[in-house]
């Protein structure tokens, strides 16, 4: 999974999944563009990233802006002289209730979906040009408990993912997406209490644990490089095989 000389934007690569996947990549010869709301947040993940020998830009980066997008791009382009890899991650889960309005919905839509295809539709044109690019979403579950703004997002954009491998396969760009299911972080750790995720665990979880951030930055990897050259318009879910859906 040689990645040398490849250049790599990863979103939300603060903390948590964003940040193992900018280590990993890093750590397989890729130059990152770490993108993130919080600037002491992507500062960590440069300086990690710099200690392993690679190239690295810190951006603080708004992604439901997208004038920030923008600049982020062309910074991005105007340091490194191209992007290889796109990894949209980031974004953030949006519980809604009946009575939840149009804006909390158009956030939750934007920060979510709108977003990740601008960004993404943004790069494309040079990777086109070098037939050759890898475009992976980190999206989210398809088994929705009730109304959630974020798995709605998350499923436009499985839906706009597979739909966009069809039109650039031919380039050597594949498109693809990654649901996690239950992985270590800071918002599992705060929301969930020890009991819980020991319980789910083991009645739940056909693996018997929650998963680490390196698990899902595992497969990124793998799908960024040239071994996974006919994978593409794929949702591969990373759960320990907590989902019950067949396919």
């Amino acid at each position: 999974m040689e990645l040398s000389g490849q250049v790599a934007i990863v979103t939300g690569a603060g903390r948590g999944i964003g940040r193992a996947t900018a280590l990993e990549l890093a750590g397989l010869g890729a130059d990152i563009v770490v993108a993130e709301l919080d600037q002491a947040g992507a500062e960590r993940t440069a300086a990690e990233v710099k200690g392993l020998g690679r190239r690295v830009s810190a951006v603080r980066t708004d992604v439901t802006s997208r004038a920030d997008l923008k600049a982020m791009a062309e910074r991005a382009r105007a340091e490194f002289g191209r992007i290889d890899i796109l990894v949209n991650n980031a974004g953030g889960s949006r519980r809604f209730t009946l009575e939840t309005t149009e804006a909390q919905w158009e956030e939750a839509l934007t920060l979510n979906f709108t977003r990740h295809r601008q960004l993404t539709q943004r790069i494309l044109p040079q990777m086109i040009e070098r037939k050759w690019g890898r475009i992976i979403n980190i999206t989210g579950k398809s088994e929705p408990e009730g109304i959630n703004g974020a798995f709605a997002a998350k499923a436009a954009v499985h839906s706009w993912a597979k739909g966009l491998s069809r039109e650039v396969g031919k380039h050597g760009i594949t498109v693809n997406s990654v649901p996690p299911g239950r992985i270590i972080s800071e918002q599992i750790l705060r929301n969930y209490s020890p009991e819980f995720r020991e319980r789910e665990s083991r009645e739940d979880i056909p693996v018997g644990e929650y998963g680490q951030p390196e698990d899902i930055a595992h497969l990124v990897c793998f799908l960024a490089s040239p071994r996974a050259r006919y994978i593409t318009g794929a949702v591969i879910p990373v759960d320990g095989g907590l989902r019950r859906y067949q396919f």
